[in-house]
């Protein structure tokens, strides 16, 4: 029996106040002010179009199927904007949790500060790792057993770090250059090379186009298959190779990107009863992991991600802006733990959420476009120049703090 493994991405970066060279020295806040509540605004927006009524809806359909199984990660900089944000906010970490609660839903570890420190350094990744998983703990009562690195990014070397980690397997991008023709919907594993045990250690690959089918085509009118329908979807899925269909996706699909008049929620409310009458399940990634006897084996020696048409680093490392600015900040590290400062600390790996640095791509054509869409700033070229800024005060900071 095919069965759907759905995975949702859910995250919001803090984004930084417009900072000018004038700002270097003034003491203002980096990622809001009196004058800059966009971090709050864009939360209250997206908790209204999707966190709340998508918890809803998937609260309903679990209680109704008690078959149907979700899974979330939740990166630890959006947990915090939600008890940092008022009502709304209580009220989406509320409905995170009542999901939690019916045993259906599994969460997932990830970096807590959704950053790329795994390029960077092992030390800092599994850090974040650890502050990620306790607060999971600490919020919703449950160990997560299984991880998703930022924006799906991986390697044979990141999955050593991760299965020393203890962790029971990994999500990545079913990239076809890595699985050379093989079926996304198959549980895989490294070569013995890279692990010699890894009986207990799995790996499940996105189908990106069926997701992509949901999560980018669904509103498009140019579409050839538009509308999408939930037997038309199935249909799809019946004819792929493999057991285990991983649809995985940004959360904001539901509401945000694909707005409600689209039908988006329709589709997801007809689909549990489709897949009942059509003979499939579900199931959330531990499953997948634990119940599958046969692995094929994936050898991934460059990164990959699920982000742009190239599926590799070029998101957030593909041009001088982005790798000065990522290096420079991780390059901090050995003075910014010195101070043993919580504050400045935190500070400072709120400056690697990775998505400061997808604002900088300077891409064109659709890849640009949708860059475009998520920067709230004019262009890739302002994203430098505030978080350049930023760095520089920063950097001030640090040194008085030294000196004190």
């Amino acid at each position: 029996m095919k069965k759907l493994c759905f995975y949702f991405q859910v995250h919001q970066p803090y984004r930084l106040a417009p900072y000018s060279v004038f700002d270097i020295g003034s003491g203002k806040h980096y990622f809001s002010d009196e004058h800059h509540a966009q971090n709050k605004a864009i939360f209250e927006k997206v908790a209204r179009k999707c966190y709340l009524p998508a918890n809803k809806l998937f609260l309903k359909l679990l209680k109704k199927n008690p078959e149907m199984r979700i899974s979330f990660s939740l990166s630890g900089v959006f947990l915090e904007q939600c008890e940092e944000f008022g009502s709304v906010g209580a009220k989406v970490l509320k409905s995170f949790q009542d999901l939690a609660k019916t045993g259906q839903v599994e969460i997932l570890a990830e970096t807590y500060y959704h950053s790329l420190a795994a390029l960077y350094s092992e030390e800092e990744f599994i850090d974040q790792v650890e502050r990620h998983s306790n607060l999971v703990k600490a919020l919703f009562g449950v160990e997560p057993k299984v991880f998703r690195n930022t924006e799906l990014i991986f390697s044979n070397h990141i999955a050593q770090i991760v299965h020393r980690m203890g962790y029971r397997g990994m999500l990545l991008e079913g990239w076809d250059p890595y699985i050379e023709g093989r079926s996304p919907n198959l549980v895989y594993k490294l070569p013995n090379h890279v692990i010699s045990d890894q009986e207990d250690f799995s790996l499940l690959l996105k189908n990106y186009k069926l997701s992509d089918d949901i999560a980018f085509r669904f509103s498009d009118h140019n579409w050839s298959e538009h509308p999408l329908s939930t037997n038309k979807f199935l249909d799809w899925t019946e004819a792929n190779y493999g057991d285990t269909i991983n649809l995985f996706m940004d959360y904001e699909t539901f509401g945000e990107h694909q707005w409600a008049e689209s039908g988006i929620f329709d589709f997801l409310e007809a689909l549990p009863a489709a897949c009942k009458r059509r003979g499939f399940g579900f199931q959330t990634p531990s499953q997948a992991m634990v119940q599958s006897s046969h692995r094929e084996e994936i050898d991934v020696h460059s990164p990959v991600s699920w982000a742009d048409s190239e599926r590799d680093l070029s998101a957030w490392l593909g041009n001088p802006m982005q790798d000065a600015m990522m290096q420079s900040i991780f390059d901090l590290r050995d003075k910014v733990l010195a101070t043993d400062d919580a504050a400045l600390i935190h500070t400072w790996r709120k400056l690697q959420t990775s998505d400061h640095f997808y604002y900088m791509c300077t891409k064109y054509w659709s890849d640009g476009d949708v860059h475009k869409y998520f920067s709230p700033y004019e262009s890739p070229y302002e994203a430098f120049m505030y978080y350049s800024n930023v760095l520089h005060d920063f950097k001030e900071v640090l040194s008085r703090f030294k000196a004190e």
